[in-house]
């Protein structure tokens, strides 16, 4: 009895994960570490990802809904009102305790919880709540949670999620309420969605860090549907940058829009994947390599041109005929070249403290991309592009 109690759990779980591909906190694959409490049909059944967390470690981490039943009626969602496929709903000390299991076997070492929503945004939020509540008192999990905060939660259950949660986050989807209402019509963009993150903001502010989990204020992130809304890149990297600036946005995630069966946006053309990786890279230099707006290369309909690296291509109009001295250079032009990251612009700081760069060589051993840098910096005086014959 108790045996097929626990597979219709992992039946259901696999039913709520799948729901889960959309969402990101990593990139999807499937858990390979073996687990020790449950068979090998049984763990075929848990849909796990890798995830960075806030602090760059690595984990393996389940992504799940509490429930896929739902009364919104997003255009582009798999779990939308109206929509006909099989509905699964965890009980929130369900939930935990076949988490708790997976944590204990070597399943999951971290879960990202959402849900659909069922009875409004507040009492599905205390449902999540009451969920992290089980897992973090009763079964004393101590690893990774993320939890989602639904639209129209109220601050008091932001402020707990922040208590219980590593990470929170709000899906904006998109990057304003005009661009909203063709995705999800039913949602509002600043009451609902921008407003939990002011929130998160607030009282990071005002609230001393040692009342939060492990004594540390958890994450914030968000995500959008690129090309979802028909809006620009512009678009969506200008409120990104506006997030990263005032709301302290750990990461924006964008997921490329692709067709969903038997919802209304079905017959839509599916978005290039290599949009969502241009966004991504924008992003990065946003939030990381002191880039403005006006510097990135925005075509002339607002978009990334999805043939070239953002950064190549600012370099290509700033740089190629105006290249830096690696050796003079301060750290903010250092990280604009590129085949030079953070770290990368660090160890050439560290290196030139004690001689000159005199050739590519000596950045190859730094861990520098030197042949993608060499068209844009000199060393010592010298074009480093007529070096690359000393290879």
């Amino acid at each position: 009895m108790f045996y097929n109690q626990e597979m219709d759990a992992l039946s259901k779980l696999n039913d709520l994960s799948d729901q889960m591909s959309f969402e990101a906190d990593g990139e999807p694959r499937v858990s390979s570490p073996p687990p020790t409490c449950f068979s090998p049909k049984e763990k075929n059944h848990a849909i796990t990802h890798p995830a960075q967390l806030p602090n760059g470690q690595k984990i393996v981490l389940l992504k799940t809904l509490l429930s896929s039943a739902c009364e919104r009626d997003c255009f582009y969602c798999p779990f939308r009102a109206g929509r006909d496929f099989r509905r699964a709903t965890f009980k929130p000390d369900e939930f935990a305790g076949l988490f708790s299991k997976m944590s204990q076997g070597g399943l999951a070492e971290g879960v990202f919880l959402s849900s659909g929503i069922a009875g409004g945004g507040v009492r599905t939020q205390d449902k999540l709540l009451d969920t992290a509540e089980i897992l973090r008192k009763k079964h004393q999990y101590r690893g990774y949670l993320h939890l989602k905060i639904m639209p129209g939660a109220e601050k008091g259950q932001v402020y707990r999620a922040m208590q219980l949660a590593d990470r929170v986050s709000v899906n904006l989807e998109a990057p304003s309420t005009e661009r909203l209402a063709k995705l999800a019509p039913h949602k509002i963009f600043i009451e609902e969605l921008l407003q939990p993150l002011k929130w998160v903001e607030e009282i990071r502010r005002t609230v001393p860090a040692f009342k939060f989990w492990n004594g540390r204020y958890p994450s914030t992130v968000t995500q959008f549907v690129a090309g979802g809304s028909d809006e620009s890149d512009l678009e969506l990297l200008s409120i990104t940058n506006w997030l990263n600036k005032n709301v302290s946005l750990r990461r924006a995630y964008f997921s490329a829009f692709h067709p969903i069966r038997d919802t209304p946006l079905e017959n839509k053309t599916a978005v290039d994947p290599m949009r969502e990786h241009r966004l991504y890279q924008a992003s990065f230099l946003l939030r990381d390599y002191g880039f403005d707006l006006e510097d990135l290369p925005f075509t002339d309909l607002s978009n990334l041109p999805l043939h070239a690296d953002p950064k190549q291509a600012w370099a290509e109009i700033n740089l190629l005929h105006k290249p830096l001295e690696i050796n003079n250079a301060g750290k903010r032009d250092l990280i604009r070249i590129p085949g030079i990251g953070l770290k990368g612009a660090d160890a050439i700081l560290s290196a030139r403290r004690i001689s000159k760069l005199q050739d590519l060589s000596s950045l190859k051993k730094l861990g520098i991309l030197a042949e993608r840098a060499a068209p844009y910096l000199l060393l010592d005086g010298r074009k480093a592009a007529l070096q690359l014959a000393l290879f």
